[in-house]
């Protein structure tokens, strides 16, 4: 009798556990994780929150986005992250997880927008590099002679003998990040395209296209240095034939020390993000953990605050930062889902 008594309790708790958090064991600190690209952006926000509300300075991790959504898609209660930002959107199959594991009510909102740099020192040239030879410096596998063959080249001069006899040397965030996806669909997809043997495999094969195009070397070619792009910073600042990849706000923080290439003749700035023409713009992300907004205290007023004109208007204070605004209309909008608590679907 004691055990079965015991059963039915144990299931009882584990089903009040599972509902969510309550009053009675909330945290008073909201929890944010993900993009290491969003996370001045966020952490600057959270700062001012913390200086100005009653609230405590809530914690921002840089886990990058894919391990954010994890951790913000592994369940509802105090145990699980409040927050996570993203410098691309959520997949399918993060969405897909969160729903297994209770998370279901979540709003998504587009805080503004970034650009994938391939930066130098200021030390080296500015150059103009294509995104047909950033494909064939760093895909595991190219095309040659009508087949794709393990990637041969070593120095970026055996790609096109208008670049430099150097040793490829790409320094960028792992495959957890999403910056790296955002790198792999807008740069390697983009130049992979370009390539006319992969643009027949793309019609004939789409799946083998995005492998090939997707997949980066193991050589040394590409170093992967963790979610932390002050390290890559470091890194190319003292290596003068070494690129870096990492958000357009790292170079904008670095002006002195470092410098973005030219994209397929296009330079990075605000107006060419906004309007598209930067081939590696992209659009930065947050999510909010809607059954958590009522129990930790200060969610919906630190949501608020990201979203205001202060911060993220042509004038904000994380704009200054390097963030790059989207329009107002979008911006309302914005607003508008958070006070809706607007469920996200995919």
């Amino acid at each position: 009798m004691r055990n079965r008594l015991y059963a039915v309790l144990t299931v009882a708790v584990g089903a009040f556990c599972a509902v969510g958090p309550s009053a009675a064991d909330a945290r008073d600190q909201i929890r944010i994780v993900g993009s290491s690209t969003v996370f001045p952006f966020s952490t600057a926000v959270a700062e001012r929150f913390g200086r100005m509300t009653a609230f405590k300075t809530p914690i921002v991790e840089a886990t990058g986005s894919g391990v954010g959504a994890k951790l913000f898609c592994a369940g509802v209660g105090v145990d699980f992250p409040d927050i996570n930002n993203a410098s691309r959107r959520m997949k399918k199959s993060e969405f897909d997880a969160c729903r297994r594991n209770g998370v279901t009510d979540i709003t998504e909102v587009v805080v503004g927008y970034d650009g994938v740099v391939l930066a130098q020192s200021n030390e080296a040239p500015q150059r103009n590099i294509t995104t047909e030879q950033i494909f064939l410096a760093l895909a595991k596998q190219v095309p040659v002679d009508g087949a794709l063959v393990p990637n041969p080249y070593e120095m970026w001069s055996d790609i096109d003998p208008s670049l430099p006899r150097a040793h490829i040397e790409v320094i960028g965030p792992p495959a957890t990040s999403g910056t790296r996806d955002a790198f792999e669909d807008l740069a390697m997809k983009r130049g992979a395209a370009k390539n006319a043997f992969m643009a027949a495999l793309r019609e004939k094969d789409d799946a083998a296209f995005v492998k090939a195009a997707t997949t980066l070397r193991e050589d040394g070619a590409y170093i992967e240095a963790g979610e932390n792009d002050n390290l890559i910073v470091q890194k190319i600042t003292h290596n003068v034939n070494a690129y870096g990849v990492f958000g357009y706000s790292y170079i904008l923080e670095n002006e002195d020390k470092i410098h973005a290439c030219t994209i397929d003749g296009v330079d990075i700035g605000d107006q060419t993000v906004q309007d598209g023409s930067y081939p590696l713009a992209r659009s930065l992300f947050v999510y909010i953990k809607n059954a958590h907004v009522d129990v930790i205290p200060g969610m919906k007023a630190y949501a608020t605050e990201f979203v205001s004109e202060a911060a993220i208007g042509p004038e904000g204070y994380i704009v200054e930062r390097g963030l790059i605004p989207i329009d107002q209309a979008r911006r309302a909008a914005n607003r508008q889902a958070i006070a809706d608590r607007r469920r996200l679907a995919l």
